[in-house]
């Protein structure tokens, strides 16, 4: 055996010092890893010879004669000058003697660590496990050299390897520390975290520091059971590692409980990117045909199994369950309606209320989308910081108006999603989500209190479609008359009216001077109105041969394309045309240069004039100025006789009109030279124009 190391004064005993000590000691050995080197193939190497080591100790003490050599590993390529680095390492811990006190291994230890101080710490503890493995190897080889292997016969007997079974007990207990020793340097190898950083996996530092403590105890385990090797022929053997068996088990405890918190951080990162993927899809131009509405929702609010997150609560307040999934969302529009506990929301609560009732109204179908089709989900979030604050009252009674509710959410992954993807700042928000999943408009809001209910169903599309509806009547208006720019880009309510009754145009504008009086408040929105033509009555036949021309254009239009309904731009047209022929008048609601009715005279003048009235109502106080305005109106149309609509055509090319055969069967079309549009609503007698 080789002499024994000399040995110096002030040695630490190990288990006397803690675990932040090592750390601090082993480090002080540790350079940058320079040297590039496969220890994964080592450690495969290294292990494999303990295994088949443990499989011969156990063969001999059932008696068996030789091993199964069906078992067989393909030994991996290892580019490195391996045999003098291990036998050097090999030598330095069967140097020390059995028996010897903790602190000489201590040093020993120290001084492989120092040996090996350019090479990862997986590395050193691979090397470490070959050098210890030439030593257990080459002893239990000889322990049962294969038959006819008279060499091996008698190097076992020069070395004295004899009476193994006496010690049976003691070597079943040696043999399960190796084992734990490779588990704990097999731990280091698999600890492959290197895209992550620090700052997203919190628990990744404390795993790293732990490391080298982890590669120091394998190592001064390797070190102390190096030496009872040749001791396992003694007689009456024992065990004194028990120690050291404690340990192990102790720190390979802990790295693993950090593992795992490494794990469910790494596992929370990759969920989060699997849901942001999800979400972030939802705002891009292309459709992901593997996503709906019910992937999205999932993927935004509804927390995995098993997580610590509060269990989701969907309230639905039309079949008034008190819990109900995503499921309930499939094929459907979904206004978002997303706002804090502490939001001030309450601007939001009276204009989705006040949309909800339209939605209850006929017709039950607009722009080809069924109201019904449109659920809205209100989301309350309740961040860190929160405390135990209780959800606002107004939640609770939207259960009674047919909203689902989610109340007190609290899923964090959710609320980072909102605040990254949707840029929720605190402030409540309502976006509208098609059937597929995607984002069909992210300020629901704008287009719902520009447009009430003739928005639906509320896309981005929707508000542009309606924005671009009247530009042909702001295009000519502006044209004859510039004067009404500044009116326009004042942003504010503006009535343009015109009729050929004067007593009306001088009642409608006093009307309106009234109006103006009675909203010259801080809390009220101001009014403008312009009379068509009063300025230059020459524009106003120019402009009615202007919108004539029009309606010519679109229904050509029409007919080139085959389109099977009439665009929203004709019906638009169509009805002004309507209505100028009212005996009354006619007037255009708008806000800046969005149209928010075209009504009749008559009912536009008793609307105007009972504004003291109605604007106490509840609808005036939750809604926007014209949502009131255009509720009276309505009111006030349906208390009066409905005159059926007429229009008179006259010498308008006959490829726009119906072609009827001459009844006297002279082969040829009828002329077009007028047009009678008589109405069969039954309301009035038929006229003729």
């Amino acid at each position: 055996m080789f002499k024994a190391i000399p040995h110096h004064q002030g040695l630490v005993n190990p288990f006397e010092i803690s675990d932040e000590k090592i750390l601090e000691k082993v480090y002080q050995t540790h350079f940058h890893c320079v040297e590039k080197y496969d220890h994964g193939s080592l450690y495969l190497v290294a292990s494999n010879v303990i295994k088949h080591s443990i499989e011969t100790s156990e063969l001999i003490f059932k008696n068996e004669k030789q091993i199964n050599q069906d078992k067989e590993e393909t030994a991996p390529s290892i580019s490195f000058p391996r045999l003098p680095l291990l036998k050097q390492i090999s030598c330095q811990m069967i140097c020390v003697g059995s028996g010897e006190k903790d602190e000489f291994a201590d040093e020993i230890t120290i001084l492989i660590l120092k040996q090996l101080r350019s090479y990862s710490w997986e590395a050193k503890a691979a090397i470490s496990l070959a050098a210890f493995a030439l030593e257990f190897g080459k002893f239990w080889h000889l322990a049962l050299p294969p038959r006819g292997d008279e060499l091996g016969k008698w190097l076992a007997e020069l070395n004295g390897i004899e009476n193994l079974s006496e010690n049976k007990e003691q070597l079943s207990r040696f043999n399960g520390l190796m084992k734990k020793v490779m588990e704990v340097i097999g731990e280091c190898m698999t600890n492959n975290n290197e895209e992550y950083n620090i700052e997203d996996v919190p628990a990744l530092a404390e795993t790293l520091h732990h490391i080298p403590v982890l590669v120091y105890w394998a190592i001064i385990t390797l070190v102390t059971s190096a030496t009872h090797i040749h001791s396992f022929t003694h007689k009456g053997y024992k065990y004194e590692l028990s120690k050291f068996d404690e340990k192990i088990d102790s720190i390979l405890k802990n790295f693993r409980e950090l593992r795992e918190k490494c794990k469910m951080q790494i596992g929370a990162i990759e969920d989060y990117k699997r849901r942001k993927d999800i979400i972030s899809s939802a705002i891009e131009t292309t459709t992901n045909k593997d996503i709906d509405i019910v992937n999205f929702l999932d993927a935004l609010i509804i927390p995995n199994n098993g997580s610590q997150d509060q269990k989701l609560v969907v309230y639905n307040g039309i079949s008034r369950e008190q819990q109900v999934g995503v499921q309930d969302f499939k094929n459907k529009y979904v206004l978002l309606f997303i706002s804090s506990i502490d939001d001030n929301f309450e601007g939001e609560i009276q204009l989705l209320k006040s949309m909800n009732e339209k939605l209850k109204e006929d017709p039950k179908e607009i722009q080809g989308y069924k109201k019904e089709d449109l659920k809205i989900l209100w989301i309350q979030l309740v961040d860190e910081g929160d405390g135990d604050e209780k959800p606002s009252k107004a939640s609770l009674e939207n259960l009674e108006k047919g909203w689902y509710v989610v109340k007190e959410f609290k899923f964090k992954t959710g609320i980072r999603l909102m605040r990254e993807v949707f840029n929720y700042k605190d402030k409540a928000i309502i976006m509208l989500i098609g059937p597929q999943g995607k984002v069909e408009n992210h300020d629901a809001k704008h287009t719902i209190s520009t447009w009430g209910i003739d928005g639906f169903p509320f896309r981005a599309s929707d508000h542009i479609r309606l924005t671009k509806q009247w530009d042909w009547f702001w295009n000519v208006l502006t044209d004859l008359s510039p004067s009404i720019r500044e009116l326009i880009e004042k942003g504010c309510y503006l009535f343009i009216y015109g009729s050929t009754n004067n007593k009306w145009i001088q009642d409608f504008t006093t009307a309106l001077e009234n109006l103006n009086e009675s909203m010259k408040s801080p809390e009220t929105t101001s009014i403008e109105w312009y009379q068509f033509g009063r300025e230059s009555p020459k524009i106003i036949p120019c402009f009615w041969i202007a919108i004539d021309n029009l309606l010519l254009s679109t229904k050509k239009q029409k007919k080139n394309e085959e389109k099977e309904e009439e665009n929203s731009v004709t019906r638009e047209i169509q009805k002004l045309l309507l209505l100028k022929q009212d005996p009354n008048g006619w007037v255009v609601l708008s806000k800046g240069r969005q149209v928010k009715l075209l009504g009749e005279g008559e009912a536009m003048l008793y609307t105007v004039k009972a504004f003291d009235a109605w604007k106490k109502g509840r609808l005036y106080k939750e809604v926007s100025f014209d949502s009131g305005f255009k509720h009276h109106y309505e009111h006030e149309r349906s208390k009066r006789k409905q005159k059926c609509a007429h229009r008179e055509f006259a010498n308008y090319p006959t490829d726009i009109l119906a072609q009827i055969p001459c009844p006297v069967k002279c082969g040829h079309e009828m002329e077009v030279t007028s047009v009678n549009y008589k109405c069969c609503h039954g309301l009035e007698s038929s006229h003729h124009i």
